[in-house]
């Protein structure tokens, strides 16, 4: 029997706020039970694939990294029927190869957060997911053979360090981070790789580089004016990947992330308080019901 393929959500961060080439457009509202995700979702076709589209910060860039509300914005996909996340985000790069404009595709996360939920589970309820490989190696095949397909220069794999922000980098952890062999630096990514495990989606991540953070002694330190300028450049070729990605989507991918809560469920279904179970039953029920 031939799988379906489902909606393929999609997140837009810095300087993507709209996706040029969707048809058949619609916005969609939803309320989520961990509150309001950042904005509408925009349903559509893009080159025939039925997609979800979401600008993290909100349209006009509105909300901080640490203000996002990452589980309603993660719910939302997975109740629109996603079953795949893509996400395109800017990045400082912590080595010389990756430079302002290329195209670095992490598989590995370092959450150095402090103020933000990370998980839908609690209440009464304990599930604890595998991030052993927090990327859906699927989803990085297909982004690696767009963004070449596109012209990028593009880097597979490497670590990303999410930080709290809204300040950029001290002088002092950039040279930290780097002596840690970090690759490129971001605030939003980790809670999405999180959120998206425990939601049993694929997910993987576009980062678009946009400066050399401020550790580069021939580099002006990072600033908004500079990181806007270079995703002027950066947003264009975004949408080309995404677009190209998306077509080569596969329904029957070979990976284990939709089933990543099959064996991390630890509290008996009887021992879930009602309420707690009735907000988790769009993640649990397959299993529970």
């Amino acid at each position: 029997m031939t799988e379906t393929l489902r909606r393929v959500g999609l997140v837009g961060g810095s300087g993507l706020y709209t996706l040029p080439g969707l048809t058949n457009t619609s916005e969609v509202d939803l309320a989520t039970p961990f509150g309001d995700p950042s904005d509408s979702y925009v349903t559509g076709e893009l080159s025939g694939v039925p997609v979800a589209f979401l600008a993290r910060h909100g349209r006009g860039h509105r909300i901080l990294p640490t203000e996002i509300n990452y589980r309603a914005n993660i719910w939302g996909f997975k109740t629109l029927g996603c079953d795949a996340l893509i996400s395109a985000s800017a990045c400082g790069s912590m080595k010389e190869a990756y430079k302002p404009t290329d195209i670095v595709l992490p598989d590995q996360f370092v959450d150095r957060t402090t103020s933000r939920v990370s998980s839908f589970f609690g209440g009464g309820c304990v599930a604890h997911v595998s991030l052993a490989h927090p990327v859906c190696p699927s989803l990085l095949d297909l982004l690696e053979r767009a963004g070449r397909a596109e012209g990028a220069t593009v880097h597979r794999g490497g670590v990303y360090l999410c930080m709290e922000g809204p300040q950029f980098s001290s002088r002092a952890e950039s040279f930290l981070y780097r002596s840690w062999g970090i690759d490129v630096i971001g605030m939003t990514n980790a809670q999405e790789a999180k959120l998206a495990r425990e939601a049993e989606l694929c997910y993987a991540t576009v980062n678009l580089v946009t400066d050399y953070d401020c550790w580069h002694e021939a580099e002006e330190a990072v600033t908004v004016d500079a990181v806007l300028a270079v995703l002027k450049q950066n947003a264009e070729m975004a949408n080309r990947i995404l677009i190209t990605a998306v077509q080569a989507v596969d329904a029957a991918r070979g990976c284990g992330c939709r089933d990543a809560l099959r064996y991390a469920l630890l509290t008996r279904p009887e021992d879930v308080p009602a309420e707690t179970r009735e907000r988790l039953a769009l993640l649990v029920e397959r299993y529970w019901g």
